[in-house]
C-alpha cells in the first residue's frame, strides 16, 4: 500500500485521472433512483488524498477547472439571469437565499455563545466551509489569521456531501412533478377551402384573426404545394396547410376555411419539402428569429426550432443559439442556398472562438480582483464571483463589436463539465489529509457544526421556495445549488431535476450569495475579533 501511496504521489496528473475515472464510476451506481453523478468525484478525490497524503496538486489547475465551469454556466444563462432578477420569482428566490444564509449565520453564532470550544474564527470558518465559499475563508482569514482554516476544511466536504444527500432524499421520498419549459410539439392540419367568405380573401387578410400561434404556411393548388405569401388569394379548391402547438386552436382555425381534410400535402413533396438546417453562422447566431432574411425567391417559410433536447416555437423575437436546428419548408431545390445562410455545419456547431473566452475570462478574472471599500469594514474583492458576474453580462450582450461571446451549447456543455470535474477532482485530493487529520485532531465537533450550518442553509431554502413560496423543485434545487455554491451540487441537481431551471436559479444567486457571504463574515469578524 505504501507503494501506491508513493507512486500516486509521484503522478499527480495520474491521480487526478484516476480520481475522475473511478469517481465517474461511483457516480453511476444507482440505488432506489438516488445517485451521486459527478458530484462522487470529490469524495474518491477525498479518499485519494487521505491515501496519499504527501500528493501534492498546484492550486492553479484547480482554478482554471473553476473557471471553465463558471464562464461556461454565465455565458449559457446569463440573459436568463437578468430576466430572473427583474421578475418575481427572481425577487422570491433572492429572499429565500438570503433568509437562509441569515439563519445558518444565526446557528453559527449561536454556537460561539452556547457550546464550550468553539471559537468565533474556526466558527466562521466552519460556515464558509458549509457555504462552499472560499471567497468567505479569505475574508475570515484577513481577520483572524489561519485559525479559521480549520473549520473550513470540515464544513467543506460537508458543504458539499449534505445539500447532495438532501436533495437526493427528498426528490426520492416525495418525487416532486418536473414541468417542462418551452418543450412543444408541432401540429399541422390540412384543410379544403370550401367557406364562401374567405374566397377572394389574400392570405395576409385571412391571417389576421387566426388564433395566437397558428400560421399558414402552405398552400396547395393545381396539385403543387406553393409557399403561402400574403398576397396569394384564395380560390375554392385549394387546400391550407396550417401549424400550430395547440389541437384544439388548430381545429378551430380550419373550421373558418372549409373541412379537414389530411394527408395530400403532407404526403407529396415534389415542390415543397421540409428539412432542418444547423445553426453554425457566427452572422446568423444571435439574431432575432425575425430577422433572419430569406429572399423571396427561395419560397422558404421557418416552421420549427430545436435547441439542445427541446422543441420550441419559432417566435419572431427568439434569439438563435449555434447549434439550433431550424426546420424550414422550401423547393429542394433552394436548400443548398438555406443552408449556406444558417451554416449548416455540424462541425461548427462544436467550435468556440478562443479569442472572446480569453478576453472574457481576463475580464472577469480581472473585476473579481479589483478591491471594493466598504464603510467600517476595510476593502474586499469578488473572486470567482466577478468572473461569473461578467460572463452572466457577457452572455446577455451575446456579441460585442467583433467578439462572439455566445458558444455552441455542446461545446459550452464539454468545456463547463470538464471544468467542474477537475476542480471536484483536485479540491477532493487537495482537501483529502487535512480532512483526515482535522477530524482526528477536533473530533466531532466542527464536524457536526459544519453539518448542522449547511443543514440549515438546505432546509430553509427548500422550505421557503416549494412550501412558502410554491417554486417548482427544480427552481429550488438551483436555488439551493446556489446558496450553497458548489457547482457538484449544481451537477447532483441537474441529474435529479434535468430541465433549465436548476441552472438558471444556481446564476441567479450564486453571485449575490457569495457578495452577502464575504460582506457578513467581515462585519462580524470586525465587530467580535
Amino acid at each position: 500500500m505504501t507503494s501506491i501511496s508513493t507512486f500516486l504521489t509521484a503522478q499527480p496528473l495520474l491521480a487526478v485521472f484516476l480520481t475522475i475515472a473511478l469517481g465517474y464510476l461511483l457516480g453511476a451506481v444507482n440505488l432506489g433512483g438516488f445517485s451521486l453523478g459527478s458530484g462522487a468525484v470529490l469524495f474518491v478525490g477525498l479518499a485519494v488524498g487521505a491515501f496519499a497524503p504527501k500528493l501534492v496538486l498546484p492550486a492553479l489547475l484547480g482554478n482554471v477547472g473553476l473557471l471553465l465551469f463558471l464562464y461556461g454556466v454565465g455565458i449559457a444563462y446569463g440573459a436568463q439571469f437578468f430576466r430572473g432578477l427583474s421578475s418575481a420569482e427572481g425577487a422570491k428566490a433572492n429572499l429565500a437565499s438570503v433568509i437562509a444564509v441569515a439563519a445558518a449565520l444565526a446557528l453559527t453564532l449561536a454556537a460561539v455563545r452556547w457550546i464550550p470550544g468553539v471559537e468565533l474564527g474556526e466558527a466562521l470558518g466552519a460556515f464558509a466551509g458549509a457555504g462552499t465559499s472560499t471567497a468567505a475563508l479569505q475574508a475570515a482569514i484577513a481577520v483572524f489569521g489561519t485559525a479559521p482554516a480549520t473549520g473550513y476544511s470540515v464544513a467543506y466536504p460537508l458543504g458539499v456531501a449534505v445539500p447532495i444527500l438532501l436533495l437526493g432524499l427528498y426528490n426520492a421520498m416525495a418525487k416532486p412533478p418536473l414541468e417542462k419549459r418551452g418543450a412543444v410539439v408541432m401540429l399541422t392540419e390540412e384543410v379544403d377551402v370550401t367557406e364562401f367568405g374567405v374566397l377572394g380573401m389574400t392570405l395576409s387578410h385571412a391571417s389576421r384573426n387566426l388564433p395566437a400561434g397558428v400560421s399558414i404556411v402552405a398552400i396547395r393548388r393545381s396539385h403543387h404545394n406553393i409557399p403561402a405569401t400574403g398576397e396569394t388569394t384564395l380560390e375554392r379548391d385549394d387546400v391550407l396547410l396550417l401549424t400550430g402547438t395547440d389541437k384544439a386552436a388548430l381545429v378551430n382555425a380550419a373550421s373558418r376555411f372549409g373541412t379537414s381534410d389530411p394527408g395530400r400535402m403532407v404526403r407529396d413533396r415534389s415542390d415543397l419539402d421540409y428539412n432542418r438546417f444547423f445553426v453554425s453562422n457566427a452572422k446568423i447566431a444571435g439574431k432575432r428569429l425575425g430577422d433572419v432574411e430569406l429572399a423571396p425567391e427561395l419560397g422558404a417559410r421557418i416552421l420549427h426550432l430545436r435547441r439542445s433536447d427541446a422543441d420550441l416555437h419559432p417566435d419572431p423575437d427568439r434569439l438563435l443559439e449555434f447549434g439550433d436546428r431550424v426546420g424550414v419548408l422550401a423547393p429542394r431545390a433552394s436548400f443548398p442556398e438555406i443552408g449556406k445562410i444558417f451554416g449548416d455545419s455540424v462541425r461548427g456547431t462544436g467550435e468556440v472562438s478562443y479569442i472572446a473566452i480569453g478576453v472574457g475570462v481576463t475580464l472577469g478574472l480581472g473585476f473579481g480582483a479589483i478591491a471594493w471599500p466598504l464603510p467600517f469594514i476595510g476593502r474586499f474583492t469578488l473572486g470567482f464571483a466577478g468572473l461569473l458576474l461578467i460572463a452572466l453580462f457577457l452572455g446577455w450582450r451575446r456579441r460585442t463589436g467583433p467578439f462572439q461571446w455566445s458558444m455552441p451549447v455542446s461545446a459550452n456543455l464539454v468545456l463547463r463539465n470538464f471544468g467542474l470535474t477537475l476542480f471536484l477532482a483536485v479540491v477532493g485530493i487537495s482537501s483529502g489529509a487535512t480532512f483526515a487529520a482535522t477530524i482526528a485532531k477536533s473530533g466531532l465537533l466542527y464536524l457536526l457544526l459544519g453539518s448542522a450550518i449547511v443543514a440549515v442553509l438546505v432546509i430553509v431554502t427548500l422550505l421557503v421556495t416549494v412550501f412558502v413560496f410554491r417554486m417548482p423543485f427544480d427552481a429550488a434545487a438551483g436555488i439551493i445549488s446556489g446558496v450553497t455554491g458548489n457547482p457538484a451540487i449544481l451537477s447532483f441537481a441537474n441529474r435529479i431535476a434535468p430541465t433549465d431551471r436548476p441552472d438558471i436559479g444556481y446564476a441567479m444567486i450564486f453571485p449575490s450569495m457569495t457578495v452577502l457571504k464575504i460582506l457578513l463574515v467581515q462585519v462580524v469578524g470586525t465587530w467580535g475579533n
